[in-house]
Formats: C-alpha cells, sequence, structure tokens
C-alpha cells in the first residue's frame, strides 16, 4: 500500500513550526477556497475509515491530493491572472470528497464542452430534467434497492412514452442519508428531447409518475419531478441548461452525510461497492467518457491553457487544514494505490 512519498528536498513546513508568516493557498487566489473545504472533509473520512475493514481506504485518501501544484494564466477574455491547477495525485477512493468534487467537475466540462455539437445535430430538440425516487430503504437494503431501481429504469426505457420522446439521457445515482440513518436513492436524468415531444406527444408529470409506479412495481405513487430546462426570470444564455448540468452531475453522497456517523459510512461503502451511479444512452452515450479517469483529467487539463510546469506549489496542513505555500519544489509524487473501491 503506497502512499505520498517524500516530496520535498527539505521538510520546513512541519505542523509544529507553522507560523503567521506562511502563506496560503486562498491568499493567492480565493476562489480556490474549495480545495480547503472538501480536503478537510477527505481528512474527516479518513479518521472515519481508520482502524476499520476500509483502513485501506483510509491510506489511499491520506496521499491523496496532499501537494498541488500551480501556474499562472491569462483570462482570454480579461487578461487577468489566475492559478491554473498543473500538478495533482488523486486516490479515486468513491466516498473522497476531493475526487468526487473534482469528477463532478470533470463531468460537467464534458458534457458542457460538448453541448454545441449535440444542439447543432439536434437544433429543434429541448432538455428536460426528470427526477425519480423510491422510498427509503434501510441502508442495509441499499444495494438491493439499487438494483431493483436499475431493473426499473431499464423497463422504463421500453415504455412508447419514453422510447418515442428520449432522444438521448444522462442519468446519476444519488444517496441521501434519511433522519433516522435510512438511505433515500434516487434518480437525476438529463433529457434530449424529440420536439414532438412538447407538442402532440406531451407526458404530464402524473402519467410520468404512473409510469415510474409500474417499471418500479411499487404498491404506492411515488414522487417524482419533470421540468423543461428553460430560462427563468434575470437568466440568460446557457444559464438554465448549465443549472441542470449541474444539478445532474454532481457528487453521489453529500459529503455533510458521509461525515455524520462512522457506521453509516462503513455500512454505505460496502452496500455500493463496484456499482455503477453514472449511465448513459441513446445521442448522449459516452459523452461523459465515463470510464476515463486519470490525473489529468481530474485536474481538468484538456480544457486548453498553457501545458508548462507549474511554479507555485502548496500542502496540505493536518492540523490547520489548509492549504499552505510549499517552500521547496516537489521532487516527485508516489501515487496511492488505485486499487478499486
Amino acid at each position: 500500500m503506497s502512499q505520498i512519498l517524500t516530496l520535498f528536498e527539505t521538510d520546513s513546513l512541519k505542523d509544529d513550526t507553522l507560523d503567521e508568516t506562511l502563506r496560503y493557498l486562498t491568499d493567492y487566489s480565493p476562489k480556490d477556497k474549495p480545495w480547503d473545504i472538501h480536503r478537510a472533509q477527505a481528512q474527516q473520512v479518513e479518521g472515519l475509515y481508520q482502524q476499520t475493514v476500509y483502513d485501506a481506504l483510509a491510506n489511499r485518501i491520506r496521499g491523496c491530493t496532499g501537494y498541488l501544484g500551480f501556474g499562472w494564466e491569462a483570462d482570454p477574455n480579461t487578461g487577468e491572472a489566475h492559478l491554473k491547477l498543473k500538478l495533482a495525485r488523486f486516490c479515486r477512493v468513491r466516498h473522497c470528497p476531493v475526487c468526487q468534487w473534482r469528477r463532478a467537475l470533470m463531468w460537467r466540462a464534458r458534457f458542457l464542452k460538448a453541448i454545441p455539437h449535440i444542439e447543432a445535430r439536434h437544433p429543434t430538440s429541448k432538455w428536460v430534467l426528470l427526477t425519480l425516487t423510491v422510498r427509503n430503504c434501510p441502508l442495509s437494503e441499499l444495494r438491493d434497492t439499487l438494483k431493483h431501481m436499475n431493473e426499473s429504469w431499464h423497463r422504463l426505457l421500453k415504455r412508447v412514452e419514453f422510447a418515442s420522446n428520449v432522444q438521448g439521457w444522462i442519468r446519476t445515482t444519488e444517496v441521501t442519508q434519511g433522519r433516522d440513518g435510512s438511505a433515500h436513492p434516487h434518480f437525476h436524468v438529463l433529457m434530449l428531447m424529440r420536439p414532438s415531444y412538447f407538442t402532440r406527444n406531451y407526458v404530464k408529470q402524473a402519467r410520468w409518475a404512473e409510469l415510474w409506479k409500474e417499471c418500479a412495481r411499487l404498491d404506492y405513487t411515488p414522487v417524482i419531478d419533470i421540468h423543461t430546462v428553460k430560462a427563468r426570470g434575470g437568466d440568460s444564455g446557457e444559464t438554465p441548461l448549465r443549472r441542470a448540468v449541474m444539478e445532474t452531475l454532481k457528487y453521489s453522497v453529500k459529503p455533510s452525510d458521509l461525515t455524520l456517523s462512522r457506521d453509516w459510512l462503513l455500512e454505505l461503502t460496502r452496500q455500493v461497492y463496484k456499482l455503477k451511479f453514472v449511465a448513459s444512452g441513446g445521442v448522449l452515450k459516452d459523452v461523459l467518457r465515463e470510464n476515463e479517469e486519470s490525473d489529468e483529467d481530474l485536474m481538468l487539463l484538456d480544457e486548453g491553457g498553457d501545458s508548462g510546469d507549474p511554479v507555485l506549489h502548496f500542502e496540505w496542513k493536518r492540523q490547520v487544514k489548509r492549504y499552505v505555500k510549499a517552500v521547496d519544489k516537489p521532487v516527485s509524487v508516489a501515487h496511492p494505490n488505485m486499487e478499486a473501491s
């Protein structure tokens, strides 16, 4: 089991030597505050995994993004300089809050980049956001519930109301924690709809609920939500679609849920082991490239810009829970273990 090894020629930033003269990542770039937030959450998850059957995951998370390298780039529109991530190593543990956050950013970037091409090929189609739920289940039954929901989804794909209207779809799974410790699994689905859906083939929300009830073989009417992605008051441009993409492609479990209880986290990890939480179909099939996830992908290096070496390095300081400017340049970065999780 490898972790981040010795990365700096001199170790001058020990926790017990911290003082007010040190500079933080957020001093250079306030917009990068999420790094501190998510890395602190990852440290909490690491602590919950420690000395359990998932101690190996704790070790991997401990070695995740311990050092970050940034370069300066100019905004192409304003010319203003900003930091761009150039170096990082990720553990890719499913419930690591840092990796979960970066994975969502990666998927969003890929999807938003593909939108102009998709809409050029389907200029009269429109986007619809669908949320499908079932009642909360005991956490110990989550795996079976998710498998049942996936089977139900495949039945829904074959229904005429879906097949005749939906040209392409992206579906993500989210699990939230109930107040009683139960699990609330649900699907977020972004769908590209044929123009005829909004005229002669329109399906009302009550009918969508009925379809999901039938496909999931439920003895109750489930709560569902469906709405067209369109501008609200004050919106312009791609804002409505971007908002829908952010709602669909986000965390699979809220970081706040991950850190509430060790028992809940451990059972959740057992229940969702190797389950897929992202799927796509139709004209949107593989637009997210779900199986492509390198460190470079999670750094969003394909967004363009200068690919040069980093000039500023920051080290995660566990005591203060912030990224602190490193004095010396990193020599090498050993990768956290990449076993499946």
